[in-house]
């Protein structure tokens, strides 16, 4: 058995991405923003991680987020407490590298102030750190993209799914649905729910994730029409298989390679919608610090730079990286990659190209006839 064959297609598709050098490095810059995002609170944040008061320990962070899930209460010495003043009379105590908020406001001398040691990426003209509201925003902007992408992609692939199985009148009815989906104006529906309702993220999250599965529920209704015609599932469906077995066990595995590269395009178009609401001021919550938000304040105040320089830096980067993982991500799920592997590994060219009719008067010498087919006997 040849090596391409015997390597799981797990494998083969992530030793092509790694070959892929613009898809792993935007890979792993998708993963350092999750992580940046996951550990936001413990990089910035106005909290102490270890603060030593009056004989009593505390660790005002992970209180923080216990009272936030509501399984606790604040001590009565930190109770409302401003800790900058506190930890001036505390014993001892350790901050996170930005000690401050991004919802924190402090007027004074440090408004719409430049980048220093104190602020590193600046401040904007409430004296709130930028480099806070960016570590913020990101988990804001990466929980929209994937929430957004996963109910885009739970439509699309239940309603793209039974169109290209069934056919007939429920690919019709489904079609259709998709052709007026696709006439809605998706920033008309998003003025107008933002007018209708209280401002929250995630509202912005279930118009954008109701809006944007029909992409990917055409990629799936073409590639079950394609999946189904097999002989594997015609025979799952001979030996008695269900049609939700079949669908699940047998079309829909086969079925998702197109899906994964839209849904890595669609986190980008999220967050990039995300970002554009924001900087409209449409159904983001007053005080609430986004990418979006911050380009906003640079739009009123043009002389400080570092409010638009460092959010745009920002979108330009999760973007491009997410547009680029998912181009990697399409070149390593295409099958001329494995014939390209065969040719590297077994140093022979593998020639997928039509044979030439031959030419008349030609005969065949029986070792060249079964050489073309092994298995004839």
């Amino acid at each position: 058995m040849s090596t391409a064959r015997s390597e799981r297609y797990s494998a083969r598709v992530w030793r092509e991405f790694r070959a892929i050098p613009r898809a792993f490095v935007s890979l792993c810059i998708v993963a350092t923003l999750a992580v940046l995002a996951l550990l936001a609170d413990f990089i910035a944040s106005d909290k102490p991680y270890y603060l030593e008061l009056d004989g009593e320990t505390y660790s005002p962070v992970l209180i923080d987020y216990g009272v936030a899930l509501g399984i606790r209460s604040w001590p009565e010495p930190l109770r409302n407490a401003d800790f900058a003043r506190l930890s001036e009379r505390a014993e001892r105590s350790y901050w996170p590298p930005i000690p401050h908020s991004p919802e924190r406001v402090r007027l004074g001398s440090n408004v719409s102030s430049p980048p220093s040691s104190a602020h590193w990426l600046g401040t904007d003209p409430l004296g709130r750190d930028v480099a806070a509201g960016l570590l913020h925003g990101t988990r804001v902007s990466l929980t929209i993209g994937i929430v957004v992408v996963l109910i885009q992609a739970f439509i699309g692939i239940v309603l793209g799914g039974l169109a290209g199985y069934y056919g007939g009148w429920v690919d019709i009815s489904i079609s259709r649905a998709i052709e007026i989906m696709l006439g809605i104006p998706s920033l008309f529906l998003l003025i107008t729910v933002a007018a209708l309702f209280p401002p929250s993220i995630y509202n912005i999250m279930i118009v954008l994730g109701l809006l944007g599965w029909t992409g990917i529920a055409r990629y799936v209704r073409s590639e079950f029409l394609r999946v189904r015609a097999m002989d594997f599932v015609e025979a799952a469906r001979s030996l008695g298989g269900s049609d939700l077995r079949v669908m699940l066990r047998h079309v829909l595995p086969n079925s998702l390679a197109p899906v994964l590269v839209s849904m890595s395009f669609g986190v980008a178009s999220a967050i990039l919608a995300e970002s554009g609401l924001s900087f409209l001021g449409i159904g983001i919550p007053p005080g609430q610090v986004t990418w979006g938000s911050i380009l906003a304040i640079a739009r009123d105040n043009p002389f400080s730079w570092w409010l638009a320089v460092f959010p745009g830096a920002a979108i330009f980067l999760t973007v491009t990286a997410y547009n680029l993982m998912g181009d990697g991500l399409r070149d390593a799920l295409d099958p001329r990659a494995q014939t390209a592997y065969v040719q590297a590994t077994s140093g022979r060219r593998v020639d997928v190209s039509p044979a030439a009719p031959p030419s008349p008067g030609h005969r065949a010498s029986p070792q060249s006839s079964a050489a073309r087919a092994p298995g004839v006997g």
